[in-house]
């Protein structure tokens, strides 16, 4: 067992723990990352929205939504060098500032917000399924968009159970789609007759009326980039597991910042910020850019290829989600912080077998429980992801300075890339976690309340504080862990020559 020193250490696996190492390579990765992003879906829904709030700066606000997930994707590069297990946040966590920490931020908070996410994700590729097939009646009806919703949850776990090379084939697949499709509209936009030419002062940071606007803007933003970080929990089965993975998180983070930008600037030259005809700035269009404005621009026939691309978006998200979160449960069990269940990995397949299932059949579970209590208390559910969001990032940027904190002196680069940027990126998303609760408390926020509490807020703080207690329950089961799980994942730093 070695000590967690802080100098660069060699690239070496972590402890095996049944995965097939050497699957995919760097490419496959970032394919990976950018496929669980969800990047047609994402900025269809995402930029209307960003409009509604800022006008024609959405493309400054997508900019400065994109810093603090730059400055989180360097501490989870560096984090990973050092300590490449499939656990990620949850190991990194553990080791910086304990087991409790490591379990409820790093652990539960990432989990509940991919079992919400696979509920949201596979609604819309349900019912944009059912609308490419020309069956707008069922794409309106619930029960059969939930029915379809669970067979396609139930399919994406097929898929991820059988390996991780047959899911990055996949993804090719379907990331292809989606960038030929974004790359289409934004060429027919751009070239129409009497398209506005970009303009440099989009991007202006400095033009924002009020910081009222332009915090709510980049906390849309935020969304727009989120599940990158899913790419980094295949470390243990990537060529070169402590290098691969981060360079694929900054690589993938960069791609979309370019794919966002270039369809807002498409979108807004082509349709304006206004609130009439095809204009962004009207809630109709606001709701889904892409459907909307793409009969106009591709006409009937190819347009149907963008309403197919934001489907198959939603399902590449979707099978991401469904092979990362059992490779968290995975190593949570491994470090005897979940039961033996979730350790158990296909002999044949290499995958986490019975976590691949659970995480499914919860996704699942939790899609037909809150579609029966209401519709709009899934809307506000699948709201409340942001919250956890910025709270697990918040904290890992932190536990990157922490951990490497006696290394920052070593050199100018260890201050910045291991101290500076991940902490800036931290405080960030601290901000973004207090103003998003400041909101989201509002009756008004969402479609429900509680008690003069907004419904948004109760399902986010909710789930930070169900995990506390969920955590006291694991700890009477798992003592061992909880009293010494910062030595317990010891072996897991890499040696240092």
């Amino acid at each position: 067992m070695t000590s967690a020193t802080d100098t660069a250490p060699p690239a070496e696996p972590a402890p095996g723990k049944g995965l097939r190492g050497d699957s995919v390579g760097l490419l496959a990765t970032i394919a990976l990352g950018l496929a669980s992003v969800a990047p047609a879906y994402s900025i269809a829904i995402t930029l209307g929205l960003v409009t509604l709030v800022v006008g024609d700066l959405a493309p400054a606000a997508l900019v400065l939504g994109f810093v603090p997930i730059l400055l989180t994707a360097f501490a989870f590069r560096e984090l990973n060098r050092r300590m490449p297990d499939c656990g990620t946040t949850f190991v990194w966590n553990t080791r910086a500032f304990g087991p409790a920490v490591g379990w409820l931020a790093g652990g539960w908070t990432v989990l509940v917000a991919t079992v919400l996410a696979m509920t949201a994700l596979a609604r819309v590729g349900a019912a944009t399924l059912l609308a490419f097939l020309g069956l707008g009646t069922a794409a309106g009806h619930t029960p059969t968009v939930t029915a379809v919703a669970v067979l396609l949850i139930a399919l994406v776990v097929t898929v991820a159970y059988r390996g991780i090379q047959l899911a990055a084939q996949a993804q090719y697949a379907m990331l292809g789609l989606q960038l030929l499709a974004l790359l289409a509209f934004g060429i027919a936009a751009f070239t129409r007759d009497g398209a506005a030419s970009p303009s440099a002062s989009w991007v202006d940071p400095f033009s924002f009326d009020d910081f009222g606007s332009f915090a709510e803007a980049v906390l849309l933003c935020l969304f727009v980039y989120w599940g990158w970080d899913a790419l980094i929990t295949f470390n243990e089965e990537t060529v070169d597991s402590g290098r691969t993975p981060g360079r694929a998180a900054v690589a993938s983070t960069l791609i979309l910042l370019v794919t966002y930008l270039f369809t807002a600037f498409a979108a807004i030259s082509f349709a304006g910020t206004g609130s009439a005809g095809l204009g962004l700035g009207s809630p109709e269009n606001a709701s889904d850019v892409l459907t909307h404005l793409a009969p106009a621009l591709l006409g009937g026939t190819a347009s149907r290829v963008v309403t197919l691309a934001i489907a198959v978006s939603a399902v590449g998200a979707l099978l991401t989600c469904a092979g990362s979160s059992p490779r968290a449960t995975l190593s949570m069990s491994a470090h005897g912080a979940l039961p033996t269940a979730f350790g158990r990995v296909h002999p044949r397949f290499r995958t986490p077998a019975f976590g691949t299932v659970f995480c499914g059949a919860a996704a699942a579970v939790a899609l037909v429980l809150l579609t029966l209590v209401s519709a709009d208390f899934l809307g506000d559910a699948i709201l409340s992801i942001g919250l956890l969001i910025a709270f697990y990032y918040g904290v890992t940027g932190f536990a990157c300075a922490w951990y490497f904190r006696r290394q920052l002196r070593d050199s100018p680069r260890a201050l910045l890339v291991k101290g500076v940027l991940p902490v800036a990126g931290g405080l960030m998303m601290l901000a973004a976690f207090v103003r998003s609760a400041w909101d989201m408390a509002d009756p008004d926020y969402g479609s429900t309340s509680l008690g003069g509490v907004g419904g948004v807020f109760l399902l986010g703080v909710g789930s930070i504080v169900l995990g506390g207690v969920v955590m006291l329950l694991v700890r009477a089961r798992h003592p061992r862990f909880f009293q010494d799980g910062r030595t317990a994942v010891t072996a897991l730093v890499v040696t240092e020559n």
